[in-house]
């Protein structure tokens, strides 16, 4: 059976479409890209912007507390999504492409229903155990810790109502409300807040103000659900429709692995903490905001394309999903190969930014993008896993790339700080990244070495990569990363232009074109 279905994914995959052609599903993920890419730029800007006025206007110890805080709020309220949030993403995918979508409000109710449950008990249980917490994991808060704790803590539910009702409006095909609320409201409403509240009160008022952001949004997010699933298609409560089990066979996997995937991006600032002390934890959190910055045009690109993976696969659509796969990753790569080639060259000095002491985090920095160039070629391959169905063995590889990080953290973060820290978070983006790519291979001759793909390595490696190491042969400091940028853009401009056929730029700019269209015949029709 296993041999059959290889051969014929194999076969499937071989027919696939030229990468200079495009298709419907190659446009609607374009659509979809463009609206979270700037809703990544957005969100990254801010989010960039936040850590600078953080580390600016508060001290190490204070800013250390609020990225252990903020990273344990977060790591809670991803436990708390159950794995509903993909759940509600692949059932709804499925449901539309098989015209059943007067299902949806039961598919919700199934998702949202126990999530909430859960989100009440992690608050209650956060607010509770905030003293104990903050002996555990931030010992020289006095007292700080704690009280970030039980402010954040009213907020878990809200932010579980936040993802669960993006993720819907995502199964029912659009991007707009995720790259709106999650991806652009909430960010900059945190930064203003933060801004305000942090110069006029101080550092005790930056966990309110961080958190407030998660209950307007919320609200609008729940809204913004209703309403597109009244145009979906007419509601029917079937008594006979029992999706739970389905559902949650498929969505449990997704709850540890969703947690796992975000202890990997935020427990190792925790640990920081914990084992060298918060002015570390603040080095290691400042340094790391970088990489957030890219992990956030993934995400985009992951997002936009993951209800499109799940039709093409539950229609047995190889070719198609080999089209999108690695049309997607050479987007990926155009996108944040730059950013990470920039800062393996001129890392300490970016690092400069947030202020005095915080270039000691450029060794860890290197490390981590590094690791980073190789997980971003790989494309978006633990969600192609997932639209298979696999969801089990992307739980298998995520706690083993964990388990990975978290030994290598207590091995190395105590003799090391900062520089163990990112060793151990490097093995398990290799191996969070290696592992799923070999199984979707092996499983469906899927990859996304494509010749699109190979075009944006090389477009992105030349003018980021290999002009500024030869560029410092003859210049330094200042100059040399003027200089570098610079030229680099130039030739990286021209590389786009000449290479756009083959790169499916044109679905992109298409796309963008047709939402402004699409905006200002709103506008005039208002």
């Amino acid at each position: 059976m296993a041999r059959s279905c290889t051969r014929e994914c194999h076969r499937s995959v071989e027919k696939s479409p030229t990468v200079s052609r495009s298709t419907p599903a190659l446009q609607r993920a374009a659509r979809g890209s463009v609206w979270n890419l700037l809703g990544s730029g957005v969100s990254g800007v801010a989010t960039f912007l936040l850590t600078v006025a953080v580390t600016r206007l508060a001290s190490q110890t204070e800013a250390g507390i609020f990225f252990s805080a903020t990273s344990l709020f977060l790591m809670v309220t991803s436990l708390g999504q159950l794995g509903a949030n993909t759940g509600i993403v692949y059932f709804l995918s499925g449901a539309r492409a098989r015209g059943e979508l007067h299902h949806a409000t039961t598919y919700m109710r199934t998702a949202i229903r126990p999530v909430l449950v859960v989100a009440v008990v992690l608050a209650a249980a956060l607010f509770l155990l905030a003293d104990p917490l903050e002996s555990l994991l931030s010992p020289g808060a006095n007292g700080g810790f704690a009280d970030y704790m039980r402010l954040m803590a009213l907020f878990v539910p809200c932010a579980a109502v936040l993802n669960i009702a993006t993720s819907g409006t995502r199964g029912l095909g659009t991007m707009k409300p995720t790259a709106a609320l999650d991806q652009m409201t909430r960010p900059v409403l945190q930064l203003v807040l933060v801004g305000v509240l942090l110069t006029l009160l101080g550092p005790g008022a930056i966990s309110w103000a961080w958190s407030l952001a998660y209950l307007p949004t919320a609200v609008l997010a729940w809204w913004w659900w209703k309403r597109l699933r009244e145009r979906a298609a007419p509601q029917v409560i079937d008594p006979t429709f029992r999706p739970a089990g389905a559902f949650w066979r498929f969505s449990a996997p997704r709850a540890l692995a969703g947690v796992a995937q975000v202890a990997m991006q935020r427990l190792d600032i925790i640990l920081v903490g914990a084992l060298a002390g918060l002015e570390a934890a603040a080095i290691y959190g400042a340094a790391t905001r970088f990489l957030a910055l890219g992990q956030m045009v993934g995400r985009a690109v992951s997002l936009s394309v993951q209800p499109l993976l799940g039709e093409s696969l539950a229609h047995k659509d190889y070719s198609g999903t080999a089209h999108l796969y690695q049309a997607s990753t050479a987007w990926l790569v155009l996108a944040t190969w730059p950013l990470y080639l920039v800062l393996l060259n001129f890392g300490g000095t970016v690092l400069g930014i947030f202020g005095d002491g915080y270039s000691m985090g450029d060794s860890a920095l290197l490390i981590l993008c590094a690791a980073m160039l190789v997980a971003t070629a790989c494309g978006m391959v633990d969600m192609v896993l997932i639209m298979a169905g696999r969801s089990f063995w992307n739980l298998t590889n995520v706690l083993i790339a964990l388990a990975t990080n978290i030994s290598l953290d207590f091995l190395l973060i105590p003799s090391h700080g900062v520089l163990g820290a990112a060793v151990g978070w490097a093995a398990a983006l290799l191996l969070g990244n290696l592992l799923p790519l070999a199984q979707v291979f092996h499983w469906f001759r899927l990859h996304p070495f494509g010749g699109a793909t190979l075009l944006a390595i090389a477009a992105s490696a030349v003018p980021f990569g290999l002009l500024p190491l030869a560029l410092g042969a003859v210049l330094s400091g200042g100059a040399h990363f003027v200089t570098s940028l610079a030229l680099g853009f130039v030739v990286y401009g021209g590389a786009l232009f000449l290479l756009r056929r083959q790169l499916q730029l044109g679905v992109l700019v298409s796309a963008l074109r047709k939402r402004k269209a699409g905006r200002k015949q709103s506008f005039s029709s208002t």
